[in-house]
């Protein structure tokens, strides 16, 4: 089985972007390898040095994790802060990873584009923390999408370069494991091609939407006047809403909507209200599961106590052997 490392930070809750983007297919992953997933709380203080409520943002995402369906016993789920030999293993590659280098990548570039008022080192060296977080578990598969693939690829240069100043092979030479066809990528309501957190509430149906919620954004969702002529080309906005309603719905609610669009006879009220029900069926057992274990902290505690020890153990061996190789000896 391959080992295989992917982290969410702690800073919203998940929707169904998430949901259908990644965490659908490490359920499947966790049953063929073996997975390391873990809340990167480290990697969320980059961006937001001074969160509100650091613990209540790891907690609802860890809840969120295990209702869509992440096992513990399957995979090893863990916090990113539980597991010290991370920071560690973080500072020592630090010390081999250059100012150009980190200067240059893509990522650092665009965020301190966006935050110019809070360039930290931290959102500096994120690929090095990236880079420890994946191959302290020596791990040789990484799910990443397209704006991860030069952290990725910094990440693979780490390890090499330790291996070569060391004179070692420590660390496999981590890959890029791409869900393909499989990724299904799920549109915004707002009419753009991507839901997400960073677009606004009302752009994604989150997990925890209560069904009111669920109805009223819907409704809200981005359309136009109406099909002009028969079989048109549907613009963007409410092709988008095709698409949703083709993840939720069956195949003859769909059908019967797309022949009203093309015969010019669709009531978008109608449509929405459809997707809206369709929605809310799909997510109620979700929203249940996250009901019951936001309100069960002992079983939380034993999840993240049990994905610690597990994290930790095989983190502790990989930076025993650092600490070796470069030298650090106990007098």
């Amino acid at each position: 089985m391959d080992r295989v490392v992917s982290g969410i930070r702690p800073t919203g809750n998940l929707h169904l972007g998430n949901y259908f983007g990644a965490i659908r297919n490490f359920i499947k992953m966790q049953d063929e390898n073996d997975c390391f997933f873990f809340i990167a709380d480290y990697h969320s203080l980059t961006t937001h040095p001074t969160p509100d409520d650091l613990h209540g943002n790891v907690k609802q995402v860890l809840v969120e994790y295990l209702a869509s369906g992440l096992d513990p016993d399957k995979a090893t789920l863990y916090i990113q802060s539980d597991v010290s030999e991370v920071a560690e293993l973080y500072l020592l590659l630090n010390m081999n990873a250059y100012l150009g280098e980190l200067e240059r990548c893509t990522s650092f570039k665009e965020k301190v584009r966006k935050q110019s008022e809070n360039v930290n080192a931290g959102l500096l060296t994120y690929p090095t923390l990236m880079a420890a977080d994946v191959i302290i578990h020596k791990a040789l598969k990484v799910p990443v999408g397209k704006d991860q693939e030069q952290n990725l690829e910094m990440m693979r240069t780490f390890a090499r370069r330790f291996n070569r100043m060391y004179k070692t092979e420590l660390f496999p030479i981590p890959k890029a494991f791409n869900f393909g066809e499989e990724l299904i990528k799920i549109p915004g309501l707002d009419g753009s091609g991507k839901m997400g957190k960073s677009e606004g509430e009302g752009n994604a149906i989150f997990l925890n939407d209560e069904p009111e919620v669920i109805r009223k954004k819907v409704m809200r969702a981005v359309t136009d006047s109406g099909p002009q002529s028969m079989n048109q080309v549907k613009p963007e906005p409410i092709e988008n809403l095709f698409n949703l309603m083709k993840v939720v719905s069956g195949e003859e609610t769909v059908s019967f909507f797309d022949d009203q669009y093309n015969t010019c006879q669709i009531r978008y009220g109608d449509m929405k209200k459809q997707l809206a029900e369709d929605i809310i069926l799909f997510t109620t057992p979700f929203l249940e599961k996250i009901k019951a274990l936001s309100a069960d902290n002992e079983y939380l505690r034993k999840v993240a106590k049990q994905g610690a020890d597990k994290a930790r153990e095989s983190a502790r061996k990989t930076l025993n052997e650092v600490r070796e190789i470069i030298g650090f000896k106990t007098f």
